[in-house]
């Protein structure tokens, strides 16, 4: 099962890890992104981005989303 927030960046999986990176951050709020304190759980969502976006290159799946 793929992560829904991963799905949501409509990303297809030959995407680099830098394309992928791009999408999340562009993913989040503006105001999320400028608060000093969520800064652990928005390197903790880019993890799970490039993670979901490994599994789903190693599984070999070409759709997109």
């Amino acid at each position: 099962m793929t992560d829904p927030a991963y799905q949501r960046l409509g990303l297809p999986a030959t995407a680099s890890t830098y394309t992928v990176l791009r999408a999340a951050v562009r993913a989040l709020h503006p105001d999320s992104r400028a608060v000093r304190g969520f800064r652990n759980a928005r390197k903790r969502f880019y993890r799970q981005m490039l993670c979901a976006h490994a599994a789903r290159q190693a599984a070999g799946d070409s759709s997109t989303g």
